[in-house]
């Protein structure tokens, strides 16, 4: 596995999962799952809670493990066995894939300043390099500014917290940055801030996005292409703008027809849902 995450970068599609599968007794969390992410692009898994979207996710971060399947990045599979062995290749595969989570509160230790926490990971990966202006520029890539240093996270608001947690996870340069329902807490108008600045940091740095959301809105404005799960499986995929234009499996639709809007029918919506 390479230590250069900009070699990574450099390959076709950043991030491979192939057959990917994981049960827990019985239920079958994720069934048969493969997509491809090029580097530098934006991909959306969306469906309902318990499609198996975040499982997905938590297996590609390596928080979990999968029963069968592979993922790759840059090409180098990141669940053959041994793949995680030794405190140096352990680092490298950390720097590869990092991940934002729903809530940066809970995140975010809250004895520790905005640059402690930036300077934690920095740390890790990076030692012996200049972490002041390294934490410097990380609050001004996620627009906090330096003020914003000294600060605890109850000082801040939700927005700034989250801001926080994406320059944390942006510390260690990674090619693939997973945000499991990143925007889902905040306020629609923060949302929208938050959504903005992560185009803005794609665009400067070729960062490969995965967004694990229920919220097409999201999807819609962020997305490259998208994944809709249910049960565990891939119903449908392909281009974000098409697939929500003319969704061609009966669950797309339903979830699109679940947004609510004038003259939205919630019986009617859980009466088809009854009927998948």
């Amino acid at each position: 596995m390479p230590d250069d995450v900009d070699a990574v970068r450099d390959t076709e599609n950043v991030l491979e999962v192939k057959g990917l599968s994981r049960s827990y007794g019985p239920v079958r969390a994720v069934d048969d799952v493969s997509f491809a992410l090029p580097a530098g692009g934006s991909l959306g898994i969306v469906g309902e809670s318990g499609s198996g979207k975040t499982t997905t996710a938590r297996i590609i971060v390596g928080l979990e493990e999968a029963d069968g399947g592979e993922v790759l990045v840059g090409g180098r599979s990141r669940t053959a066995p041994g793949g995680g062995r030794g405190r140096a290749r352990r680092l490298a595969r950390a720097r590869e894939v990092q991940m934002v989570f729903q809530d940066p509160y809970l995140s975010l230790d809250p004895r520790t300043s905005v640059e402690a926490a930036l300077r934690e990971p920095l740390g890790l990966h990076f030692p012996g390099r200049d972490h002041g202006r390294r934490v410097r520029e990380l609050l001004d890539q996620v627009g906090l500014g330096t003020r914003a240093a000294d600060a605890l996270p109850r000082q801040l608001s939700g927005g700034q917290r989250q801001r926080v947690a994406i320059a944390r996870a942006l510390a260690v340069e990674p090619a693939v940055l997973v945000l499991d329902e990143a925007v889902a807490a905040l306020d629609v108008s923060v949302q929208a801030q938050i959504l903005n600045l992560l185009a803005d940091i794609r665009e400067q740095t070729r960062i490969g996005y995965l967004f694990i959301t229920h919220d097409l809105g999201v999807v819609r404005c962020v997305t490259d292409e998208i994944v809709v799960m249910r049960r565990g499986r891939i119903v449908e995929a392909g281009p974000t703008t098409e697939v929500l234009a003319a969704p061609g499996h009966a669950y797309t639709r339903l979830l699109l027809e679940s947004v609510p809007r004038p003259g939205w029918d919630p019986q009617a919506i859980a009466a088809a849902r009854r009927a998948l």
